[in-house]
This record gives C-alpha cells, structure tokens and sequence, in this order.
C-alpha cells in the first residue's frame, strides 16, 4: 500500500465549526481510505490556554496556540483552518497565504466584498490551495439535486425559493458581542442574517441554479438597541434581524429568499425549491436525507410529488456509510468537504466553493444590503458561468 502524504492541519478557533471541522478530519480516513493525503491534527489555536488544551486533548490535536500569528508561522503546518469570528478571515487568511500555507475558511469568507476580494487576491497571487466551508452543498440530497438539475430533467428554470429561519434572538435581553454573540454584534459578523444564513442560501442557490444578476431586498432590525457584552454598555444594534429579498438568475428564472432569526418555533429550518418547465425539486434541512421531486411526465393517474430517501450507494457520497434506508446527519457534511479537499490535492483540482466562488456569494450580499438601504433594485455583478462551477462530489 502507498504511503499516505501527510496534511498537517492548524486549526485557528474552537467554538462550534472548530468542533464539526475536528470531526470531519477525525472521520474522513476511516471512510474515504483511497485518498492520498490524510489529516494530521497539528495545532490548534485559541485566545484562553485552558481552554484550547481541553479542545486539543478532546479532538487529538497535538500541540495548542493562542496567538494566531504563531501557527501561520509555523513550518509543521500546511493547511490553516479559520473557525474564528468574520472580522479576523481577511487578516488570518491574508497572512497564510503569504506564508504559502492552504486555508480552509468558514463562511461567510468575509465581513464586506473589499475584504474578500483581498483575500482572494492573496490566495491567487500565492497559488495556494483553498476552499471555503458552504457545508450544504454536501448533503447528499442537494448533491443529488445538482445532479438531476444538470442532467435537464427539470427544463426551463422557472422559479427558486429558499428560506432559513431561526428563533434565538428574539429575547431583547440577548447581549450583542462576546463569545457566543458575536453575530450580533456588526463590527464582528458585518452583518446579520444576511450573512450568516442567506449566505449559505445563496451559495446553495448560484451552484444549483447559475449566477443572480440583480436584487431587489428589505431588511429590518427588530431591536434597536442591545447591551454589549465585551463592554457592558447598551448601543445600537448594527445588523440585520430579518432580510427578504428577490432577484432574477442569469438563466431567466426568478428567486425569493427570505431569513430571519425571528421566527418562533423555528431553530434551523432551511428550505430550498426549484420550478422547471417539466418538473420540480425540494429540500428540507429537517429530513436531510430526502429529496422530493416532481415530474409532469409521470402518468397522470400516479402523478405527483415523491419523497426519495437519499441512502443507496449509487446516491451521491452514501456508498461511503451505512446500509441502504440509514441515514447520516450533519456532521457527515463536513466529512465530506474534508475528503473532496483531499481529494483535490490528488488531483490538482480546485475544491469548489473556492475563495473565488465565495467572493460571487459576497457580492450578492452586499448587493441585498445595499439595496435594502437605498430600496432599489441593485445589480450584483456575480459572474455568469458561476453555476458551472462543481464539486468532486466523491460518491
């Protein structure tokens, strides 16, 4: 048996996408064994020496940080890995790029597209490998969806619809800033829902369905005011509670995305639906394991909508786990960004969504904020072969 190269991982950030990033690099030898790279949990980095001990004892890292700058400068490590708040990517990214280190980045890659441009422009002029962590797209099920739109099953696109709703800030007593609210607080996160939930909405969205050229959004902050927990002090509120917004595709089609963190009930429901001249496609993150379709040319006694439960081996990614009608859950998308990231340095191939597909995200979204501010429609100025872009979808 060849001898595996080594990917030495440095992790940067241990809150929760530190964790699903952990697992995946844990898990992805186990099921993925013909790849040529396997991860080795290097470092990993955090402010609080405690803590980060705890986390490198927990997910076998072996050896800890807390200056970020220390393990870019590291010479045992070859592929940083950002978990931290949206107001460091640029700076992190920037530097390990220099350094000529691969990043592997949480969304959204930035606060504002000047600063993912930045970062993609050090990426390119480094030649360094880089991917961006849209988990999503790996879901087995939107997998399967890329593919039964690409094959033209459905025509013409008519119509996409996505949502995500949340309901933990509705309370006015959740403080803006700190460690486990920082997404409230703008300077951090750079915006709200916009950023943090339609962002993967609308990565979701330009890879199933091609560029979005322009935007017509609302916005709204339902408590003005918020105590900042860093300070102690009661300050205004500077993101987005809620956004709608709708936008034309560049294939003709129409969209309507909405996100909220205001929806009593609702803890993560993200959904997404497809309209084709002769069929449609939905999805819901709650029965993650199924996709359900639509077509017209079925019999018209039997016509109507099916449920297919994504678990055979032939289905995108599943010959990888369990037995047919056994489903995965959340933590098995990160698996598979690590093994197509891997994947992609056997192959020399980009691992999609790269900092550049990230950056068409980005310019999306501050599309929608820009015209939720000035309510008008704004063009988004995404490249129009953005949907062309895929994945190594290992399957």
């Amino acid at each position: 048996m060849a001898t595996k190269k080594e990917l030495r991982i440095g992790l940067i950030g241990t809150g929760l996408m530190g964790r699903t990033h952990s697992n995946g690099y844990n898990q992805v030898s186990h099921f993925f064994p013909e790849l040529g790279h396997t991860p080795v949990l290097k470092a990993v980095c955090s402010r609080n020496q405690e803590n980060v001990q705890k986390f490198a004892e927990q997910w076998g890292y072996e050896s800890t940080e807390t200056d970020w700058r220390a393990i870019v400068a590291r010479d045992d490590i070859d592929a940083i890995d950002i978990c931290t708040p949206n107001d460091t990517h640029a700076e992190i990214a920037i530097a390990a790029a220099e350094a000529g280190k691969m990043i592997l980045c949480e969304k959204p890659l930035a606060r504002t597209l000047a600063e993912a441009q930045r970062m993609v422009d050090a990426v390119e002029k480094a030649g360094v490998q880089n991917t961006v962590w849209y988990n999503y797209r790996r879901v087995p099920a939107v997998t399967l969806a890329k593919q039964i739109v690409d094959s033209g099953k459905l025509g013409k696109i008519f119509h996409y619809r996505a949502n995500f709703l949340q309901d933990w800030t509705i309370s006015a007593d959740v403080p803006q800033g700190g460690t486990g609210t920082w997404r409230m607080d703008v300077e951090a996160a750079g915006s709200g829902v916009t950023g943090d939930l339609l962002a993967h909405c609308i990565d979701t969205a330009m890879w199933l369905n091609g560029s979005i050229t322009d935007v017509s959004a609302l916005t709204e902050t339902f408590v003005k005011q918020r105590m900042h927990q860093l300070t102690g002090k009661v300050q205004p509120v500077g993101i987005d509670d809620a956004c709608l917004f709708h936008c034309r595709f560049g294939n003709g089609s129409l969209g309507l995305f909405e996100a909220t963190r205001y929806a009593r009930g609702h803890k993560a429901l993200y959904t997404l639906e497809i309209n084709g001249e002769h069929a449609s496609i939905r999805w819901d993150l709650h029965d993650m394991n199924r996709l359900e379709y639509f077509d017209h040319d079925d019999e018209s006694i039997v016509r109507g909508w099916r449920s297919i439960l994504v678990t055979d081996s032939d289905q995108p990614y599943m010959k990888r786990w369990w037995i047919p009608g056994t489903s995965i859950g959340y933590e098995h998308t990160f698996t598979h960004q690590v093994a197509d990231f891997l994947k992609s340095l056997d192959t020399g191939e980009p691992c999609a969504p790269t900092f550049q597909d990230a950056l068409e995200t980005q310019k999306v979204c501050e599309a929608v904020l820009e015209s939720a501010t000035s309510r008008s429609w704004k063009e988004t100025g995404v490249a129009v072969n953005i949907g062309e872009v895929t994945q190594s979808a290992l399957s």
